[in-house]
């Protein structure tokens, strides 16, 4: 059952009305309920406010995955260099040129070793995993490690 219902329109909304109408070739009734619906329904408006939740909750735990990887990575390149400058003495002036020559040697190793295992693909996190969890998956707790 429909009931009926008289709105008065602004003369340029009706004219805007009877044109979309007659270029769609649909009844102005038609038109007016179609929009009513569209605009009364809270159902799409819903829809992208939660897809936009659950995209921004996806968002929010990539970062503090990130935060947790580059945290873990600062301090282990602090712990490194806190060890290396606490171990390493200072070179005599003579022996800084075949030290820096050496030095660059090494570097050139470690460049390449970097290289072959950014194209293996597997990251130093990954490895450390696998090193904390035991095969069978299940962590030890008994003796102090994680």
């Amino acid at each position: 059952m429909r009931t009926k219902h008289t709105f008065r329109l602004p003369p340029d909304l009706a004219g805007q009305l009877a044109d979309y109408a007659d270029r769609k070739r649909v009844p102005q009734a038609l038109v007016v309920e179609t929009a009513l619906s569209s605009y009364l329904s809270p159902d799409n408006s819903e829809r992208m406010e939660a897809a936009l939740g659950r995209r921004l909750d996806r968002l929010t735990r990539q970062v503090e995955r990130l935060e947790r990887h580059v945290t873990i990575s600062n301090e282990a390149l602090a712990l490194f260099v806190r060890f290396w400058l606490t171990v390493t003495p200072p070179l005599p002036d003579a022996a800084q040129p075949a030290a820096q020559a050496k030095g660059r040697e090494r570097y050139e190793g470690f460049v390449e070793a970097l290289g072959r295992r950014l194209a293996k693909g597997q990251t130093l996190a990954q490895e450390i995993s696998q090193d904390v969890i035991p095969k069978d998956g299940t962590a030890d707790h008994t003796n102090g490690s994680s």
